[in-house]
C-alpha cells in the first residue's frame, strides 16, 4: 500500500444550496461546481484544492447516496479501481457500484467492506 493512500472524500447532502451555503460559511471560502459527470442526476460542488498537500473533496448530490449515517465517503487512490474492487470482492467484502467514468476526472468503483463500510476507489485509468 502506499503511503497516504486516501486521495478524495465526498459528503452525501441532499439539498445541495443549502449544504453548500452551510460548508462556505463554517470554512469561509467558495465551493466551485463541478461540470456534471455522465451521471446526469449527480450534483458536485468541489472543495478548495491543490496539488501539493493532502486530499480534497466535494459536496455531492446522488441518487442511491443518503446523506446521515453514511454520509462522508472516503476514497483511496489506485492504478485502476476495477483491480482493487475485485480484489474488495475476494476478500470478503462486495462492489455496490462497478468501475464507471467521472470523465476527464478518471473512474471511480465503490465498495464494501467487510464490515460494511462504503468506501470509494479512484484511478486515473
Amino acid at each position: 500500500m502506499k503511503a497516504n493512500p486516501v486521495g478524495w472524500f465526498e459528503i452525501y447532502v441532499q439539498d445541495m444550496p443549502r449544504a453548500a451555503a452551510f460548508y462556505e460559511a463554517v470554512f469561509e471560502g467558495a465551493l466551485e461546481p463541478m461540470r456534471k459527470p455522465e451521471t446526469p442526476d449527480m450534483d458536485m460542488m468541489l472543495f478548495p484544492m491543490t496539488e501539493e498537500y493532502g486530499a480534497t473533496g466535494a459536496l455531492v448530490k446522488m441518487p442511491d447516496c443518503p446523506s446521515g449515517g453514511m454520509g462522508t465517503l472516503v476514497y483511496f487512490s489506485c492504478e485502476d479501481c476495477a483491480v482493487e474492487a475485485a480484489r474488495a470482492a475476494a476478500n470478503g467484502g462486495s462492489i455496490f457500484k462497478e468501475k464507471m467514468s467521472i470523465d476527464e476526472h478518471g473512474f471511480i468503483a465503490l465498495v464494501f467492506d467487510t464490515e460494511g463500510n462504503m468506501i470509494g476507489l479512484h484511478s486515473m485509468a
